[in-house]
C-alpha cells in the first residue's frame, strides 16, 4: 500500500509545483475519511489541487461553483414529476459523488451551506423524509478566498466543524514560480493527469489507516490540547469533541503516510494548527493559529 501513496503523490506533483505539505494534508484528510477546507488568496492553486486529486482517483467527481443564487436542491437533489409514470422521481444532486469540489463555498447563502451539514457528517442526504446514502468514499474539498468580502457569507461554526483540516497554500517560492512558467512550454496541465488509484484502493487505505496505534499517553496529550482551548482566556469558543476525534484520526493518517504503524508527538504538533484553529473563535481579533502555537508550547509533551 505504501507504493500506492507514493504513486498518488507523484501524480499530483505533475500538476502541482511544490506545496508538499499541502498535498500531505489533503491526503491525510482523504485516507482518514475527513474533509478539507482550502483558504487562501485567489490564484495560488486551490482549485487546481482539488481537480488534480479528483482526476488521480478513479471515482465520480462533481464540482459545485457556489454563488448566492445556489439553492439547497442544487446541491442535494430534488424530486421531479415523471408524467409517463405518474410519480415523482428523485434527481440526485452533485453530492452523490466520491470527490466533491465546493468552489468558493462562502459565496453560497447560509441556507445552501446548511445543505452540506448532513452529508458531510452522516454520508447521506434526506429529502421528503427519505434518506439516501452517497457513494463511499465521500470526500469534500471546499475552497474560499478570505480576502473577498463582497457577496460572501462566512461559514458558521457548525459548518467549519465538519472540516477535518483547514490549510492555506500560500504564495510559491521564486524557484517554484519559475518552474510553473517553464511548465507552460511542456503544456503539462491537470487535464492531462490519468487516474493512478481506484476507489477500492482508497477504501483499503482507509481501513489500514484506522489500524495505526495511538498510545494512551499520546491520546492524553491530544486531550490536554483540546481541553486547553475550552478554558483559555483568549478563546470564546473552544474545540468540540468532534475536533478531538478529528485530531486522533488525522494523526493516524499522517503516521500511515510516513510508513509508520504508530503515531508520535510530532504528528500532533504538525497537525494541531490545521485541525484545531478553524474550530476556535479567539477574542479581540487574535489569530487562531497563533493561539494554537502558544498552547502547543505550553502543553507538556509525553
Amino acid at each position: 500500500m505504501r507504493d500506492r501513496i507514493q504513486t498518488l503523490t507523484a501524480n499530483l506533483g505533475q500538476a502541482i509545483v511544490g506545496k508538499h505539505d499541502a498535498i500531505r494534508l489533503v491526503l491525510v484528510a482523504l485516507i482518514s475519511g475527513g474533509h478539507t477546507l482550502l483558504e487562501d488568496v485567489p490564484g495560488v492553486g486551490k482549485t487546481l489541487l482539488a481537480k488534480a486529486l479528483a482526476r488521480s482517483i478513479d471515482g465520480k467527481f462533481q464540482r459545485i461553483q457556489c454563488t448566492p443564487d445556489l439553492l439547497p436542491s442544487d446541491v442535494t437533489g430534488t424530486n421531479i414529476w415523471n408524467p409517463s409514470q405518474g410519480t415523482f422521481e428523485f434527481l440526485p444532486g452533485p453530492v452523490f459523488a466520491n470527490i466533491l469540489l465546493a468552489d468558493e463555498i462562502n459565496r453560497a447563502t447560509p441556507r445552501t451551506q446548511a445543505a452540506l451539514l448532513e452529508v458531510m457528517e452522516e454520508h447521506q442526504v434526506t429529502t421528503d423524509g427519505i434518506s439516501r446514502p452517497v457513494p463511499r468514499p465521500f470526500f469534500v474539498i471546499a475552497t474560499q478566498n478570505p480576502v473577498e468580502y463582497q457577496g460572501t457569507f462566512p461559514l458558521p461554526e457548525a459548518q467549519m466543524d465538519r472540516f477535518m483540516l483547514s490549510l492555506s497554500l500560500g504564495y510559491p517560492t521564486e524557484a517554484e514560480e519559475l518552474q510553473m512558467l517553464q511548465r507552460l512550454q511542456t503544456r503539462t496541465s491537470v487535464d492531462a493527469l490519468q487516474p493512478c488509484l481506484a476507489i477500492a484502493d482508497i477504501q483499503a487505505l482507509q481501513k489500514l489507516c484506522a489500524l495505526v496505534k495511538v498510545e494512551p499517553s499520546l491520546q492524553q496529550y491530544m486531550l490536554d490540547l483540546v481541553r486547553a482551548t475550552r478554558h483559555d482566556e483568549e478563546i470564546t469558543l473552544g474545540v468540540s469533541p468532534r475536533g478531538t476525534v478529528a485530531l486522533h484520526r488525522a494523526a493516524q493518517a499522517l503516521a500511515f503516510l510516513d510508513d509508520r504503524d504508530y503515531a508520535i508527538p510530532d504528528d500532533i504538533k504538525f497537525l494541531a494548527p490545521h485541525v484545531l484553529a478553524h474550530r476556535m473563535i479567539p477574542v479581540g481579533g487574535r489569530r487562531a493559529r497563533t493561539v494554537v502555537d502558544r498552547l502547543l508550547n505550553d502543553t507538556p509533551i509525553p
